[in-house]
């Protein structure tokens, strides 16, 4: 009877044996990779990723995971950096049905740079995003992870075009259902001509339907009228601004009243701004969970067009000819600035730019977007968001908070956290393979090595080449 049990035994740990020997068939095989573990900073060497499908089925030492995986492909990182793909949580695309082509091109110069998502933030080709979305996510098109708010809300008239108009509340209930249909990711709001009273209307309506919301606050109310209806997410540095002026909230009424233009309102808030105003007002954000995405890279080039040009930016080679000549509205309109109202572009950039560790220490939510598109002249799609991120290093981030803002944040806003922001079990597979460590310097995100986007790997001889194609796709825009 002993020898039959010991017998049983010893044949079942052979069989275990056996099943743990027997290897599990993946996609994909990372090895001897240095992951970076973006929510806190640590590096763990010689790790591998296992990847089947668009997922991430497994993180571990390389040398357990050689026996575990068997892999149809293998890429030795060589020690190089292994994070997240970068996501760019402001794009647009735009500027007629006749740039349907020249926007779509756009799509893998974002890969290219190991951006593997993309939050679009509304432009005037809606339907055409939103058929792009689809065709990504069958894996029809290569292009970043598309989450988009469809056509934005706006007032009765507005110089935007592709929008939702609205002048009632009926109309605002009747837009927001059209956008539930379209299945978007997110409501977009503006306020070029919507009322203040609709605008708090629509934020609420669209909060009670559980959907997010993402804003430009009209000027006649106060960021905090805003932040409480339930916005979340201010667009845009220059909106945030304005609560650091104790005067913010007459500063509102008196545009409210036709006192002021909204110009001057800017003005008037620059002079009164106070550093213990503004972190107030960011903790209260904070507090009720407003998102902040400063786009500074956008307002960094406008400000300073009367310094560089970027006439000859070598990056323009990769934009069509179509969306080049958006860019002519907002270098006629800057070209036309005194010296005072160049000095005073300087002046808003600079204050914007240093109150990214403000709102850090205030622990507002950054979403890392670049405003890159159509109208936003020589704001490049692709290495906008490297330049976005250089911006937050320079201003006062560590790169680690910056990388944050990108890939952590960027998820959590949609309410897609467990699914992206780290190179783990059961994530996403959108993998960025760096030559450099981004923890000791933002600027190596540019040096990338590969990209796994969802779960298909593309080396350097493989972005290189989409590089190439979306300059011949831009060089042939211009042919006649």
């Amino acid at each position: 009877m002993r020898n039959l049990v010991l017998t049983t035994v010893l044949a079942g740990a052979l069989s275990l044996g056996g099943a743990a020997r027997a290897a599990e068939q993946v996609d994909l095989l990372i090895v001897n990779a240095t992951v970076i573990d973006v929510a806190n900073g640590k590096l763990a060497k010689g790790e591998a990723v296992a990847v089947r499908g668009d997922s991430i089925v497994a993180v571990q030492p390389t040398s357990k995971a050689r026996a575990a995986f068997k892999a149809r492909q293998v890429v030795d990182a060589k020690g190089r950096f292994v994070m997240p793909g970068l996501w760019d949580n402001h794009v647009h695309f735009g500027g007629g049905p006749e740039l349907v082509g020249e926007n779509r091109a756009l799509l893998p110069l974002y890969v290219a740079h190991g951006i593997t998502t993309v939050r679009d933030a509304s432009g005037d080709l809606p339907q055409q995003v939103l058929a792009w979305r689809g065709e990504v996510a069958s894996g029809a098109l290569t292009g970043p992870t598309i989450y988009s708010s469809g056509p934005k809300i706006e007032g009765l008239k507005p110089i935007w075009k592709g929008t939702l108009e609205v002048g009632s509340p009926a109309e605002v209930d009747a837009a927001l259902d059209k956008l539930q249909g379209m299945k978007v990711d997110f409501v977009k709001i503006t306020e070029n001509t919507l009322t203040p009273d609709l605008f708090l209307y629509a934020v609420r309506q669209a909060k009670g339907r559980g959907l997010k919301t993402s804003a430009h606050i009209p000027a006649a109310i106060t960021v905090d009228a805003a932040s409480e209806a339930g916005l979340s997410s201010i667009e845009h540095m220059g909106y945030a601004l304005r609560l650091g002026s104790p005067d913010e909230a007459q500063i509102a009424a008196d545009v409210a009243a036709g006192k002021i233009t909204s110009g001057e309102a800017t003005a008037r808030t620059l002079a009164s701004f106070d550093e213990a105003t503004a972190m107030a007002g960011f903790r209260r954000l904070a507090a009720r969970g407003t998102y902040v995405s400063p786009t500074l890279n956008g307002s960094r080039v406008t400000a300073y067009l009367d310094q560089d040009d970027h006439r000859n930016d070598p990056y323009l080679a990769y934009i069509g000819k179509g969306l080049q000549a958006t860019y002519a509205w907002r270098v006629e309109r800057a070209a036309k600035d005194d010296a005072e109202a160049v000095a005073r572009r300087h002046a808003v950039y600079e204050k914007n730019a240093s109150l990214v560790p403000m709102l850090q220490q205030a622990g507002v939510s950054i979403l890392a977007g670049t405003d890159a598109g159509f109208l936003n002249s020589f704001n490049y799609p692709g290495v906008g968001l490297h330049d976005e991120l250089q911006i937050y290093v320079d201003a006062g981030l560590t790169p680690l908070q910056a990388l944050q803002a990108s890939v952590i944040n960027g998820p959590r806003f949609l309410g897609h956290a467990d699914r992206y922001g780290a190179v783990a079990a059961g994530k996403t597979a959108d993998i960025l393979i760096l030559e450099r460590n981004p923890l000791s310097d933002i600027a190596a995100t540019r040096a990338i090595g590969g990209v796994v986007l969802k779960g298909q790997y593309f080396d350097r001889k493989a972005l290189d080449e989409m590089l190439k194609n979306a300059a011949k796709a831009a060089e042939q825009s211009g042919a006649a």
